[in-house]
């Protein structure tokens, strides 16, 4: 049998770590000595501010440090692309060389409470590699740009009466076969509000987990981040002698195979969180917010709930329904938000970063988006998370990054700081759109805690 060249290994594992083949036909093939090793290592774009808690006051300067690693060690002769502007409003792109001994730039300051970013990308071996990091100016006194119609609790309180009218009619399926010796797990669906026109009516779908064991229990209900998909329900938690509902939001079951979830998301459901979103009374998370509650209606409904211990909790759109359920619904007993979306969608039309779906974001041009109708503006001030935080009376865990594009940190606080009720912030700092393992954690010691189970 031939036996393989060193080129040729170096070409197979520079391959499997991700090189081009483009790439490597440019890059000259240095024979390997017998008995040495190839070294395919892992690049890094690590970028932080000069400040270890990567917060400043306003008007003090910061000072970005950028490094590109391979095997913790900085690479010869690379260079860099770099933004640097508030969250969300990237600055003019400039280009430096890296020394060895790392890259030092001066990013200026903010005379307005708000986050400077500094997005740094390299090209090595033909694949870019990104780093960010994000620098905090008084952060706690962000204000929300975006205003409360004067009728606000007149009319969520006549969409609550609504809801009120429709009866819950539960639906419980067993699943024996995904039950467990302590969990019983259910698909369900109750009845919600809908359109006045439709002949058959509106339900909400979840997958309810339960403890077996005779007693009485708290509840928690888990609402979902964007998307269209299936959801597996909490056997974990319910094992640990709480009843937990996993809801979907968009009126279908959520046990089906995730292709049917794939189709709608392509399809029929593409940009639901645009859907109507010019008039208050048919917008898509009219029904949605309506659902949340409805959901605690069912939930309170169980022979088991203990009557007392009702947490909601969700990360991204998650977030923001949690922040919503939790304002309208005074059964709510605490809530658990990650990076919530939804929060001060007016802020870009005053030149500052606004929470996802990004409505009224400027274009890549720089323009004012074209969304930014008055119809549509007036509409979503009924939705915006920040007039709901602001009525939040029960305690709630918090928890963000620095970096996250999607749900910028400028929105997060816009949100948290209008809050009154007792409150914690886990903060990590370099984290984007998700959560670490450190983070599930700490929300899972508060969810615990705040509702007495080990």
């Amino acid at each position: 049998m031939m036996r393989p060249t060193p080129a040729f290994l170096f070409v197979v594992l520079a391959l499997l770590a991700g090189f081009s083949p483009a790439a490597l036909a440019a890059t000259p093939i240095t024979p390997v000595p017998p008995g040495a090793q190839l070294r395919v290592a892992a690049v890094q774009v690590r970028v932080a501010p000069d400040h270890r808690d990567w917060t400043y006051q306003l008007g003090e300067p910061v000072k970005f440090k950028v490094a590109v690693t391979a095997d913790n060690e900085p690479i010869d002769a690379v260079s860099v692309s770099y933004t640097i502007g508030p969250d969300m409003f990237p600055g003019e792109k400039k280009t430096a060389a890296v020394p060895l001994d790392g890259l030092v730039i001066d990013a200026g300051t903010m005379q307005e409470p708000g986050f400077l970013r500094c997005i740094v990308t390299s090209e090595v071996a033909g694949k870019i590699y990104t780093g960010i990091a994000t620098a905090a100016f008084a952060p706690e006194k962000i204000k929300p740009y975006q205003t409360e119609p004067e009728d606000f609790e007149a009319f969520w309180k006549t969409q609550l009466e609504e809801l009120a009218q429709a009866p819950v009619e539960p639906i419980l399926t067993l699943l024996p076969d995904q039950c467990t010796d302590k969990v019983n797990v259910y698909h369900v669906s109750f009845r919600t509000v809908g359109p006045s026109w439709m002949k058959v009516p509106a339900r909400i779908y979840g997958m309810l987990c339960e403890p077996k064991a005779p007693g009485k229990y708290p509840a928690v209900l888990k609402v979902p981040g964007a998307g269209v998909r299936p959801y597996p329900g909490d056997k974990g938690l319910a094992a640990r002698g709480v009843i937990t509902l996993e809801i979907g939001i968009h009126g279908i079951p959520v046990n089906l195979p995730e292709s049917f979830y794939d189709v709608l998301y392509a399809g029929a459901l593409t940009g639901y969180w645009t859907f109507n979103s010019d008039n208050r009374e048919t917008y898509y998370y009219r029904r949605v917010y309506l659902s949340c509650v409805r959901a605690n209606d069912f939930l309170t409904a169980r022979e088991n709930w203990d009557g007392k211990n009702l947490v909601v909790m969700g990360a991204s759109q998650g977030g923001q329904l949690s922040l919503v359920t939790a304002a309208l619904d005074l059964r709510v007993s605490g809530l658990a938000v990650t990076h919530p979306a939804g929060c001060d969608w007016a802020a870009p039309l005053h030149g500052r970063a606004g929470g996802w779906p990004h409505p009224f974001m400027p274009g890549a041009d720089g323009k004012p988006s074209a969304n930014a109708t008055p119809a549509r503006m007036a509409a979503l001030a009924y939705y915006d998370a920040v007039n709901f935080a602001k009525r939040i009376k029960v305690p709630g865990y918090y928890n963000w990054g620095y970096n996250d594009v999607v749900t910028p940190p400028t929105s997060t606080y816009a949100a948290y700081n209008v809050i009154t009720a007792p409150k914690t912030l886990g903060l990590t700092l370099e984290m984007g759109h998700q959560y670490n393992e450190e983070q599930w954690k700490a929300i899972d010691n508060w969810v615990t805690q705040a509702i007495g189970v080990k």
